[in-house]
């Protein structure tokens, strides 16, 4: 198996940390959530961040952040307005594998139901039909791979990435 991170991109709720975690305990890797670093190097919750710093305060710490993690043999699960940050995306680029959880946008809106407890990133007047065909087209050019979780539970993304990784 390849020793390079595994970097997980793709919109809130697809599933990032969820499957970060047990694909991290299934091949022997930390887990890294790029969020909790962020907060932890601000000493603030993500919310605050962004309405302190508004959207675009936040996009730039996120890739400042994003863009100086030091890690390996890790599988890190990124905020999902990571691919605004293109230093951020050249780096993690370089240290892994760029693992696109793609869902459609019917499945999602049913999953996220109200985004506001969740931090994402939404401009003034933005939907999240607006969010997602506007950020899809930037995880496919960053993406390695695609997966399309559509009908897949927890388990089959797993073993998709599983199968990828360990060829």
């Amino acid at each position: 198996m390849d020793e390079k991170n595994i970097v997980l991109i793709g919109m809130p709720g697809v599933g990032k940390s969820t499957v970060g975690v047990i694909l991290a305990k299934q091949i022997g890797f930390q887990f890294i959530d790029s969020d909790l670093i962020i907060q932890k190097q601000e000493e603030r919750l993500l919310r605050e961040i962004i309405e302190q710093e508004g959207v675009d305060g936040f996009i730039a710490v996120e890739n400042r952040v994003n863009a100086t993690l030091q890690a390996e043999r890790s599988v890190i699960a990124t905020g999902g307005s990571v691919v605004y940050g293109l230093e951020a995306m050249r780096h993690l680029k370089a240290i892994g594998r760029i693992i696109y959880l793609k869902l459609p946008y019917a499945a999602l809106e049913k999953r996220l139901g109200n985004l506001q407890g969740r931090g994402v990133v939404l401009r003034a007047g933005q939907t999240l039909r607006d969010l997602y065909d506007e950020r899809t087209p930037l995880y496919e050019k960053y993406a390695d791979l695609i997966i399309d979780e559509e009908n897949l539970d927890i388990e089959q993304t797993l073993q998709t990435i599983l199968n990828d990784i360990l060829i």
